[in-house]
């Protein structure tokens, strides 16, 4: 396997790479990784099979003597084509090892892309991270509702659907974020002393390069905004990116009804609807009250997990005699 670092002029061949693969989203398109570069000191690879062709690629940045696959997006490990098999990933693994190795890393931070974005399966890598020894770094819990055998909503969850139109909220699909973020900011910041990741002009200009992938829907009542959550929504999961609602909504339980309105209407057919981890002090402790009201709506746990490979360990023929 050939192992090159990731330039400009590569990102053609690299966003449709992704869109043709077998795991790879609209998040791991070179449009979306890019909106926040001057964060991130980009070093992401493409690998190379032996005649030259492209048969992963892996979203990354550098930190210091680690590599990180990639601390800006929510997933990224390697994203693969539907040719690779298990020994050719166990040969990537051990030449993205060997270059990084070259490069100076001494560890590889990994970022699993969880398996409701596949397309087809695509865990090859997981077997690649057991056969370096990799140490699990963290495992967060993603609440999950799958298009088949879902169940049935939990009676508190009823009675806030029926409450929520009793006071006259309506979903609609938003235009501009600005309302929304302004109450999205006010909320995170009374209830957690947070603030949103992307600012609005980041988020205004990520739905602009992503107009399909990237939808606000809102709850409003006598034209005023209750609650709004900013979906990702990609070929099989339609993810949940930011929730809230303002004390208003919570009193009337607008999240309720816009909840219902998404899984009934708008998702309904998706394969997957996640509502995205209910994670505090990175990934040790879990919000109950969040996890009760996602969990109330038939969503059950997909795990999401981050290894960290010693590069040391990582030597030719570590991973590859293990493929006889």
């Amino acid at each position: 396997m050939i192992v090159t670092r990731y330039t400009p002029d590569d990102a053609p061949a690299w966003d449709a790479f992704v869109r043709a693969s077998r795991n790879g989203t609209f998040l791991l398109c070179r449009g979306y990784m890019d909106y926040h570069r001057d964060r991130f000191a980009d070093h992401s690879l493409l690998v190379r099979d032996p005649e030259g062709a492209l048969a992963a690629v892996l979203p990354a940045h550098a930190a210091g003597d680690r590599l990180v696959s990639h601390g800006g997006l929510s997933y990224g490990g390697f994203v693969i084509g539907p040719g690779m098999k298990t020994p050719a990933m166990l040969g990537a693994f051990e030449a993205v090892a060997a270059y990084l190795r070259g490069q100076g890393f001494v560890t590889f931070d990994y970022k699993t892309i969880p398996h409701i974005y596949h397309r087809q399966p695509a865990e090859e890598d997981r077997y690649a991270l057991f056969l370096t020894g990799a140490g699990l770094l963290r495992r967060d819990v993603l609440s999950v509702v799958p298009r088949g055998d879902r169940l049935p909503y939990q009676t508190r969850r009823a009675r806030g659907i029926k409450k929520a139109q009793k006071a006259g909220a309506a979903v609609a699909e938003a235009g501009a974020c600005g309302p929304y973020w302004e109450l999205l900011a006010a909320t995170l910041a009374e209830r957690f002393g947070a603030e949103p990741v992307h600012t609005l002009a980041e988020i205004e200009l990520l739905r602009a390069r992503f107009p399909r992938n990237i939808r606000l829907f809102t709850a409003a009542a006598g034209g005023e905004l209750l609650a709004g959550v900013l979906v990702y929504e990609s070929e099989r999961v339609a993810h949940c990116q930011y929730i809230a609602a303002s004390p208003a909504g919570r009193a009337c339980a607008a999240l309720d009804l816009l909840f219902d309105h998404l899984l009934g209407t708008v998702y309904a057919e998706h394969p997957y609807f996640d509502f995205g981890g209910s994670h505090e002090d990175a990934g040790r402790a879990v919000n109950a009250g969040l996890i009760d009201q996602k969990e109330g709506f038939g969503a059950r746990a997909v795990a999401h997990e981050q290894y960290r490979i010693d590069l040391t360990a990582v030597r030719p023929g570590a991973l590859t005699g293990a493929a006889r």
